[in-house]
């Protein structure tokens, strides 16, 4: 059986046992984040939602959270002397998902 659920602004297909990283939850270690935003739902039966299942719930189980590797941001335009160097590293909460209730 797996899901789709949604948040964070993007849509995610999980599976019970999956690791998947979100972005940040702002919740401590070990504590049990559930998710109502169920788009869809497959397996033997299939259940689409319009635009959320009713009384669906994925649980999942927060390892850590932390920040991505960095990544540079570089503008540049030729001829005319500007460069602009900047860089970021996007914050993540790591989680396990423990059950997919349907």
């Amino acid at each position: 059986m797996y899901a789709i659920i949604e948040t964070g602004g993007k849509q995610i297909k999980v599976e019970a046992g999956q690791e998947i990283y979100v972005e940040k939850l702002g919740v401590e270690a070990d504590e049990v984040v559930t998710f109502d935003k169920v788009l869809f739902v497959g397996g033997e039966t299939v259940k689409v939602g319009a635009p959320t299942v009713d009384g669906a719930t994925v649980t999942a189980k927060v390892v850590k959270e932390g920040r991505a590797k960095k990544i540079t941001v570089f503008k540049y335009k030729a001829k005319k002397n500007y460069r602009r160097k900047q860089g970021h590293r996007q914050p993540y909460t790591k989680l396990v998902v423990e059950s997919i209730n349907a």
